[in-house]
């Protein structure tokens, strides 16, 4: 980790810290963090910055639990198990919180390129590649009026619907390093069309990552087809 990644770490504990102080004493927070009060009143104030030790402790240890808290709280899960996470996706800011929080969690290495799918997926794949200093690309169903050659990739679902994601060819160079990230994986079929995408392009997989997973299939489908890290923020029942 150079110097800039380890600055940036250390704000963005901050930021957590910020985020988790607006519902909390310093003695509260500090019962949570198991931090002194003192030191967190000089974080949060912008006093001081945290230690790299603390900093990565705050982002990977509490952060990750208070952030799925806080997910949790956001979302809504009818009856039928439909999820609606718009008090979420529409929040950059709590999604520029979870990107640090996901990649010391799982330990994803910096990418090239943060893969997700339109639309849900892009607020939190650009919150993903501005924390990692990647590029974003987004697969879409339709293919862009203007582009000459595409990426693409289909799969016939269960229902019998043939789905079919397309990407700029140019989005994508072989030998890039790709993270795959998007809002909710149930099934995992949109996850492994973006893997098959990576894998045309002559990528590597450095991770894939969710804000939500309802039930395991999606996260075991991911597993079976990388070796690299596969991740939820939160996990709900099927």
């Amino acid at each position: 980790m150079n110097r800039a990644e380890k600055a940036n770490l250390q704000l963005r504990a901050v930021a957590v810290l910020r985020m988790l102080k607006e519902t909390r004493t310093y003695d509260e927070l500090a019962a949570v963090t198991d931090l002194p009060a003192g030191d967190l009143n000089r974080y949060v104030n912008g006093h001081v910055l945290p230690s790299l030790d603390r900093a990565e402790e705050i982002v990977g240890g509490v952060g990750r639990d208070e952030l799925a808290a806080e997910l949790e709280a956001r979302v809504r899960v009818d009856g039928e198990g439909y999820v609606d996470n718009s008090a979420v996706v529409f929040d950059q800011s709590f999604l520029d919180l979870v990107a640090p929080v996901a990649a010391e969690a799982f330990g994803f290495d910096r990418p090239d390129v943060v893969l997700t799918a339109a639309t849900d997926g892009i607020t939190l794949g650009a919150a993903m590649a501005d924390y990692f200093g990647a590029r974003v690309a987004y697969a879409k169903k339709s293919k862009e009026t203007a582009v000459e050659e595409f990426i693409e990739s289909r799969q016939r679902l269960q229902s019998g619907i043939e789905l079919t994601y397309y990407l700029p060819a140019s989005a994508i160079d072989a030998g890039d390093t790709v993270l795959v990230v998007d809002d909710l994986i149930r099934s995992g079929e949109t996850q492994e069309l973006l893997l098959d995408i990576a894998e045309r392009a002559d990528a590597s997989v450095g991770g894939v990552f969710t804000l939500i997973a309802v039930g395991d299939e999606g996260l075991e489908r991911a597993e079976g087809r990388t070796a690299a890290p596969v991740g939820a923020l939160t996990t709900y029942e099927a």
